[in-house]
């Protein structure tokens, strides 16, 4: 659910009730940089920090971006380094340290169980990031946009504490050079804890086949799946068919097979349209284990969601007037993306190609080849002239989004620029049949808590 939405105290109000509490695991380093750069409300992060396994990391990472009271208004973010092929120590301290506070925070002062979201696409920085989950002693770790067929032998080793590797996504690549990204947790944090549990792993798919292959092909055990359908937030998997303009649009072809997904023999949850209880009851009656469910808890007031972007959303609803938007250009990954428009409020498409560019967060930047062995790193949404120069087409960079931003606007931590600050991009699934019960439930200010006992009705 977006970089800090289905954030800590979202995931420990579902765990701490009896459900899997999810916390999204998208640029969990950025956020707790800046958390701590407008003061740390309530002292949440700090209050993590003094748990982590080696205080000396903590206090260097309080140190460098901690500001008691909270930084002036109009000064800008500190920026953190960018993620590259061989990590940085002070990199990867901040990775798997804002990972450890977030699942910290989630498990919290009760026994449930909390998992984390990631991302396939978002490859540079998973191997740190999962460890820092793993030492706050995550229960699952989920991941989409993508087959991530190694992240279970990732998971095997780490919970070992050895070195582990993922083959790296490069593109132009060629002369079919392998890459490698390399993670030892030894040579970035000594005296290893005695124990580490291994998570399990559920593969989020949009079809039978991603499952099949996930079984086949990863190089570990694999849990259970989460089988997502395209009306749900976030990216979906590209649809499979195009309309007569020769555009892609999603239809019959795009619905997965359960049946063959239960020929599969792992547990599997249902997600994308199903927030109410009798679509609980539908998706077990079709061998589901569950479901997964995300835009009832965006728009709850536990998520991250800025509070007068939720209520325009609210007001956009009330009026009929909501219209969430498959874009199929936005994303800087080339996937089809949910979002939703809020007039004067959220990125457009206009406001887009008149933003200033500017990647200086990085996340869904593209690995390729520069030949010699040699790799580098570009953006579509970078300036067009600086994507070019990198061997990008400028036809790729045309109506792209500045993603990264603009989530992290979302949840009030948007950067502060000169030229203008960076505006929301909202992601939501399509579907608000929800809202009428919910409302009447608890009225349009619902909790978190509403929404599991709405569901278990």
């Amino acid at each position: 659910m977006g970089a800090g939405v289905s954030n800590w105290n979202l995931a420990r109000t579902v765990a701490s009730m009896g459900e899997l509490g999810v916390v999204s695991g998208t640029a969990l380093d950025s956020i707790l940089a800046r958390r701590l750069q407008v003061g740390d409300p309530g002292g949440h992060m700090r209050r993590a920090l003094e748990h982590f396994p080696w205080p000396d990391v903590a206090q260097r990472i309080i140190d460098r971006y901690f500001i008691p009271g909270g930084k002036p208004d109009r000064e800008p973010f500190k920026l953190i380094s960018l993620p590259i092929q061989k990590f940085k120590q002070s990199y990867v301290e901040l990775s798997v340290a804002s990972n450890f506070a977030e699942v910290f925070l989630a498990r919290e002062g009760h026994g449930g169980f909390v998992g984390i979201n990631y991302l396939e696409k978002i490859q540079l920085p998973n191997m740190p990031a999962i460890l820092g989950a793993m030492l706050a002693n995550v229960a699952v770790v989920l991941m989409g946009a993508g087959m991530p067929l190694a992240i279970p032998g990732v998971l095997d080793g780490l919970a070992q504490w050895q070195p582990v590797e993922l083959k790296m996504n490069v593109v132009e690549n060629d002369d079919r050079q392998t890459y490698v990204q390399r993670f030892d947790p030894a040579e970035y944090f000594p005296n290893p804890p005695s124990q580490l549990n291994r998570p399990q792993f559920l593969a989020i798919i949009s079809s039978e086949i991603m499952g099949k292959t996930m079984v086949r092909k990863a190089n570990g055990s694999v849990e259970g799946f989460v089988v997502e359908g395209y009306t749900a937030g976030g990216h979906n998997a590209p649809p499979r068919s195009h309309n007569n303009g020769n555009k892609p649009e999603f239809g019959e072809r795009d619905i997965p097979d359960l049946e063959k997904v239960k020929e599969l023999g792992l547990p599997f949850w249902l997600a994308g349209s199903y927030a109410s209880p009798e679509k609980l009851k539908e998706a077990l009656a079709m061998g589901a284990a569950g479901i997964q469910v995300g835009t009832i808890f965006a728009y709850s007031t536990d998520s991250g969601i800025k509070r007068e972007i939720r209520d325009a959303a609210i007001k956009k609803y009330k009026e009929s007037s909501m219209n969430v938007v498959t874009d199929f250009r936005a994303s800087p990954t080339g996937y089809p993306f949910k979002r939703l428009d809020l007039d004067n409020i959220t990125h457009s498409a206009q406001q887009a190609e008149d933003r200033m560019r500017i990647c200086d967060l990085g996340y869904l930047r593209t690995v390729y080849s520069r030949g010699d062995n040699k790799i580098g790193y570009r953006c579509p949404s970078e300036p067009v002239d600086k994507f070019l120069v990198k061997g990008g087409k400028e036809e790729d960079a045309a109506d792209r989004m500045c993603l990264c931003n603009g989530l992290m606007a979302t949840i009030g931590l948007g950067q502060t620029r000169e030229e203008g600050d960076e505006l929301p991009i909202v992601t939501s699934g399509e579907d608000f049949s929800f809202m009428p019960e919910m409302v009447a439930r608890a009225g349009y200010d619902y909790g978190a808590k509403d929404v599991v006992e709405y569901l278990r009705g």
